[in-house]
């Protein structure tokens, strides 16, 4: 399961900012509207899929059902060149698959024995999931180098709908979730929502918007600007170097985080995520030497692992029993949502700021999320107390 909903995700993500800027031709606001439309759908995906599975259908049918149809919407999507019938299809497939990424948390929690030794473990199946896509559209691509039946415009977006579609059937594989019966709120998301009143969970929600909206600076800017002449990393070579951020993840999911997390607690692994951002942003704002802005790739394992899986692993503790998928979804539509959706923008928007002509200040850009992450950064370490995972 973790494997595709990743495969899927890694398959269209990170290349398509290239794909649609330097074949397609779509500006930098465009490029940011485009990536803003799967946060706004995780907006709504609290509403959608946490109430549905936790009050209405087992969760794998959920997750069989979004999956199969986004898979075919995908599938049409990689023939569009135009940009606003493609953002349309791409706000209609978001909608789909924007539940799945706290659903699939969430099943994974209900059926182990050991959250906290055991989840690192089963998540790092999705980062090896978004490695297996990025080396499949690299070996795409290198085969239609040497012979045009493979060359495929919107390869990008076809990989991923293939994936989805084997999800689709393999979502009716999984263990058997059914809704919560017994639960006092049919409005699942409203219970969750009253987490909000605990002082440690509402810091950790605002700094985790802060952090997401600086995560989009990555996923949005990071494939043009390894493309430069000054990065120099080829477009069939891409997604491949660009899976060294997730190698790393593998390293800090499955070995650093079991021992970390135990050792030290949700508030120091936390701050140890939150200030990798900066040490990455400053050399990518540097921009040279070109083998250390790809060595500072790997950062992004403590970035996304010491911070956001802690984040879910965090929520699900502290939630009562009958509404975990929707805080799950909750904290989806703080992050991958609302977070997302701003940063998405503001990432294009930056963009635009510091380009004259063609020529993009990638210093500038950088310098942006860096004093930003530096900020959240400081406010964590003042204001949460919580160190629940130390204490299990």
């Amino acid at each position: 399961m973790m494997f595709l909903q990743y495969a899927i995700w890694g398959a269209w993500y990170p290349a398509l900012s290239e794909y649609v800027t330097n074949t397609l031709g779509f500006s930098g606001v465009q490029l940011g509207v485009l990536y803003m439309l799967l946060p706004l759908a995780n907006v709504l995906a609290p509403f959608i899929g946490g109430q549905l599975a936790d009050r209405y259908f087992p969760t794998q049918w959920v997750i069989s059902f979004v999956q199969f149809v986004g898979g075919v919407l995908l599938i049409f999507m990689s023939r569009v060149t135009d940009y606003h019938t493609l953002m349309i299809m791409m706000l209609a497939y978001s909608i789909l698959y924007s539940p799945t990424l706290a659903l699939t948390n969430s099943i994974a929690m209900v059926n182990l024995e050991n959250i906290e030794k055991d989840f690192g473990k089963i998540r790092v199946w999705g980062t090896l999931g978004w490695i297996g896509a990025g080396l499949t559209l690299s070996g795409w691509r290198y085969l239609a180098q040497g012979n045009m039946s493979f060359v495929y415009a919107g390869d990008t977006l076809l990989l991923a709908g293939i994936f989805s579609l084997i999800m689709g059937f393999q979502a009716l594989t999984l263990p058997n979730t059914p809704p919560n019966k017994q639960a006092s709120n049919p409005w699942a998301f409203l219970e969750a929502l009253k987490m909000m009143k605990d002082r440690n969970f509402a810091v950790l929600i605002i700094i985790a918007f802060i952090v997401s909206t600086e995560l989009m600076f990555y996923y949005v800017l990071t494939a043009p600007f390894l493309v430069t002449e000054s990065i120099g990393v080829s477009r069939s070579g891409l997604t491949t170097v660009m899976a060294l951020a997730q190698f790393a993840e593998i390293f800090v999911m499955a070995l650093a985080l079991p021992v970390v997390l135990p050792k030290y607690g949700i508030r120091k692994t936390m701050l140890i995520g939150i200030l990798a951002w900066p040490v990455r942003y400053i050399i990518f704002a540097i921009g040279s030497p070109a083998w250390l802005v790809i060595a500072s790739l790997t950062l992004h394992g403590f970035c996304y692992v010491f911070f956001f899986t802690v984040a879910q692993v965090y929520v699900d503790k502290a939630a009562p029993r009958d509404v975990r998928a929707s805080a799950q979804s909750f904290i989806a539509l703080v992050t991958l949502g609302v977070g997302n959706l701003i940063g998405s923008y503001f990432a294009g928007w930056v963009k635009d700021i510091f380009t004259d002509g063609d020529m993009v200040n990638w210093t500038g850009v950088f310098i942006v999320p860096t004093v930003l992450t530096i900020l959240a950064g400081v406010l964590f370490l003042a204001l949460f107390k919580d160190d629940r995972a130390a204490q299990a």
